[in-house]
């Protein structure tokens, strides 16, 4: 999650986008003074300055409003930023200048999932893969989404194939049993349980267990608590601690210990990953039934 401005620019422009210069009347003076622009995002984006990559980014679009390569990288600095809403109109309007731009589908339904948009982001995450069917077994955020979209048996497969280029990862195993249970039932989830040896990370050789029925939700807790853990690591620790823990419970039917769980995750250990932006919109969902 990244990737940023530069990479995004070559991937617009590989589709078929409007090379990134001025046109019409001054051509050189508007093209050096564009250039100048690109480089300046490019280094801002290298040094996650988002917010000027914005700013940037809004003056270069007055000079080439047709360029695709433009809204891509504010839309990626809006994604950096958690500014979902504005970094779904940004990709939108990629999307219009160039309908190819498939790349732009995806980073959309990111910022649609992490909005509560679940089904939208399916939506967009698989135009994404119709042209690109090769990163399907990669892309876990899918069947995350179908998770959230109610579309478990779907997710159940989505997990899967993800077990197939990244067999050693309990966050795999855990959602792939997140849905299995609602599609079918705990029990059910617990008897398919993916297998997973080489997950270091504290506290995942917990949370697996946690699935499997052999630890209680206490013993996850304690583990990220007792690893000897200090500032960021420690943060990450108890906070997938906390995420897993309430996602179990609502596996088990139990909604108030959920909330209590994902609430302290999302709130109290704010990380900078992917994750930390499902745990907040699982609190939202959650709270929004209370």
């Amino acid at each position: 999650m990244r990737v940023f401005v530069f990479a995004a620019l070559a991937v617009a422009l590989s589709v078929g986008a409007a090379p990134l210069r001025a046109r019409g009347p001054g051509d050189d003076k508007k093209e050096k003074e564009l250039q100048q622009l690109v480089d300046d995002i490019e280094a801002a984006g290298k040094a996650r300055e988002y917010d000027k990559v914005l700013t940037l980014a809004k003056k270069a679009a007055e000079l080439d409003p047709k360029n695709p390569a433009i809204p891509f990288a504010a839309g990626s600095a809006h994604l950096s930023l958690r500014q979902n809403a504005e970094a779904v109109k940004a990709f939108t309007e990629v999307i219009k200048l160039e309908p190819k731009a498939a790349i732009a589908y995806d980073r959309r339904g990111d910022a649609r999932l992490k909005l509560g948009h679940f089904k939208e982001a399916v939506a967009d995450f698989d135009e994404y893969l119709k042209a690109n069917p090769k990163f399907a077994p990669d892309h876990w955020r899918r069947g995350i989404a179908l998770y959230y979209a109610g579309r478990f048996r779907d997710g159940v497969d989505q997990f899967e194939l993800h077990r197939k280029v990244n067999p050693e990862d309990v966050e795999n195993s855990a959602w792939h049993y997140l849905c299995n249970a609602r599609a079918n039932t705990p029990k059910k989830a617990r008897a398919d349980l993916i297998p997973v040896t080489k997950d270091a990370r504290v506290p995942m050789k917990q949370v697996l267990e946690l699935f499997a029925g052999t630890l209680k939700p206490k013993d996850v807790i304690a583990a990220a608590e007792h690893a000897n853990l200090k500032g960021e690591d420690l943060t990450e620790a108890r906070f997938y601690a906390h995420l897993y823990v309430g996602l179990y419970y609502e596996s088990e039917g139990d909604t108030k210990q959920a909330l209590e769980h994902v609430t302290e995750a999302a709130e109290k250990y704010k990380i900078g990953h992917y994750m930390w932006d499902v745990a907040d919109v699982h609190m939202k969902l959650l709270k929004a039934k209370k």
